[in-house]
Parts: C-alpha cells; sequence; structure tokens
C-alpha cells in the first residue's frame, strides 16, 4: 500500500518493479577443473547459443579470468546461475552498470 504523505522531509525506498527488472549480468569464471570443450558445450546447452558464441565466450573466460554470458531480468539471471553452478560451473551474477 502506498505511502502519501505532504511532508518534503520524508523519504520513502521502496524496491519496486523498476528495481527488479534492472539488468543483471550473469558471468561465469575461470577455474583449473573445467576442460574448455566442455565450458563450450554447457553454454551452448544453457543459453541456446550457436557454437561460434560459446566459444568467443569460452575464450574470454580463459583469456580474461571471466565473461558476461548473459544479461537480463534478475530472477532469470538467478535461474541461469543455478543451472551453471548445477555443471560445475563457477558462476555469478551482478547488478549491471
Amino acid at each position: 500500500m502506498p505511502l502519501i504523505t505532504d511532508d518534503p522531509d520524508v523519504k520513502i525506498e521502496v524496491e519496486g518493479e523498476a528495481e527488479l527488472d534492472s539488468p543483471w549480468n550473469v558471468l561465469v569464471h575461470d577455474d583449473p577443473v573445467n576442460y574448455m570443450g566442455f565450458v563450450t558445450m554447457v553454454l551452448r546447452r544453457v543459453f541456446g547459443y550457436s557454437e561460434a558464441k560459446a566459444e568467443e565466450l569460452m575464450m574470454q573466460v580463459h583469456r580474461e579470468g571471466k565473461s558476461i554470458v548473459w544479461s537480463g531480468v534478475r530472477e532469470k539471471a538467478e535461474l541461469y546461475v543455478q543451472q551453471l553452478l548445477a555443471h560445475q560451473l563457477l558462476a555469478s551474477m551482478q547488478k549491471a552498470d
């Protein structure tokens, strides 16, 4: 229920739909365990990327230590991170700038 006030000193912070729908990045981090081909396969399976796109992202992970593999709404980002972790990849999410 919204708070209605005429008092200019009252400040209200609300986590609304705009905050929840703001973009989030899903990151995959480099690890010493998974083979590059496996990472490519997981990216294709989870995101439906082409072989070329998945290889490009995997190489960015390999060279730079991490890669933003997807950006979008928070709820979907959380799901993707869970799926990547289930495949034993190091994954995280962060709020996009």
